[in-house]
């Protein structure tokens, strides 16, 4: 028989998980959850950098608040959201990885496409530290200046992806770079990476971005 003084307390744990499990079932919230990781926004602001209309966006938005992923407030007449708690990064970490061991699609693009850009080993987060330290790397933020000045790596430099081949004359030769971006999967790094490399320049991608450092509890600006 099964239980009966424990099962409906785990029955109502495990309800409450899958509700948290179905509000990430969207490529659209796990983009949304991704932009977050770089500080709060509107939803105006949502449905802008993502191409979603807004009240597609402010759906989306209800749902994961409703589960626990995000929280909000209001600044005059806009309400702007953010994520709820840093393990909501560790969460989408632990899916990624999870991912990329069991889904072959996955497995084929992060194998093929994002490997093809860069096959180097990645910086690691205590890699990057160290050699902050000793002054030895340059930092170089590649994603859009609004995300860089809500929250950034200390002394990181910012030159938006786009503006990156006119903006060369800026970066040391003599130095080695180091490029991140919105994490794992953010390909503003990895075409960074390779776009400085045909330009003679010596330079890695940090392993995730900057939702993971943050998230880790590592220094901010």
């Amino acid at each position: 028989m099964p239980d009966q003084s424990s099962a409906s307390p785990k029955h109502t744990v495990f309800a409450g998980l899958a509700e948290v499990a179905k509000a990430l079932a969207s490529a659209n919230r796990i983009e949304i959850v991704e932009l977050l990781g770089q500080g709060e926004r509107s939803v105006d602001g949502i449905a802008g950098r993502l191409g979603l209309s807004v009240a597609n966006a402010s759906q989306h938005l209800q749902v994961m608040r409703r589960a626990g992923l995000l929280a909000s407030r209001r600044d005059g007449k806009r309400v702007l959201y953010r994520l709820s708690d840093p393990a909501v990064v560790d969460l989408m970490t632990s899916l990624g990885r999870l991912g990329e061991r069991n889904q072959a699609e996955i497995r084929a693009v992060v194998g093929g496409y994002f490997h093809d850009l860069d096959a180097m080993e990645p910086v690691s987060r205590g890699e990057l530290i160290d050699r902050l330290k000793d002054g030895l790397v340059t930092v170089l933020d590649v994603r859009p200046e609004d995300e860089f000045v809500a929250g950034r790596l200390p002394s990181a430099v910012n030159i938006p992806l786009r503006d990156l081949a006119k903006r060369l004359a800026e970066l040391p030769r003599d130095q080695e770079i180091v490029a991140y971006c919105r994490g794992p999967y953010c390909v503003l790094a990895f075409e960074a990476v390779a776009l400085l490399r045909e330009s003679g320049f010596r330079v890695r991608r940090l392993e995730d971005g900057f939702p993971e450092w943050k998230a880790a509890g590592l220094p901010v600006a």
